[in-house]
């Protein structure tokens, strides 16, 4: 039967990275937007404790935990570059923030 022979990894890694990356950037953008580009190891202490986990879970579980953990890696850059993006007047400031 057709079925038996369908593996399922890397649909379930596609899905995840899918996911991952479209809970990333909103998150980024607010997270400038309200707490400013200090805000950037906030994601990179999460990050390196899920990718540490990532090293003692099985293999579908380890391949997420370290997108999720390099992902937060990436958003951490994209805070500064957003902040930058908002300096340049390319993104919303936050009228309530002082941008000095």
């Amino acid at each position: 039967m057709i079925f038996d022979s369908i593996y399922v990894t890397g649909f379930l890694i596609g899905v995840g990275s899918f996911v991952i990356t479209g809970v990333c950037h909103p998150l980024v953008v607010k997270m400038e937007y309200f707490y400013g580009k200090q805000s950037w190891w906030w994601l990179v202490i999460p990050g390196i404790i899920l990718l540490g986990w990532s090293l003692f879970v099985s293999t579908i579980p380890s391949i997420i935990l370290g997108v999720i953990a390099f992902s937060l890696f990436w958003s951490s850059i994209e805070i500064i570059k957003q902040h930058h993006r908002v300096l340049l007047g390319r993104a919303k400031k936050n009228p309530n923030r002082n941008y000095d």
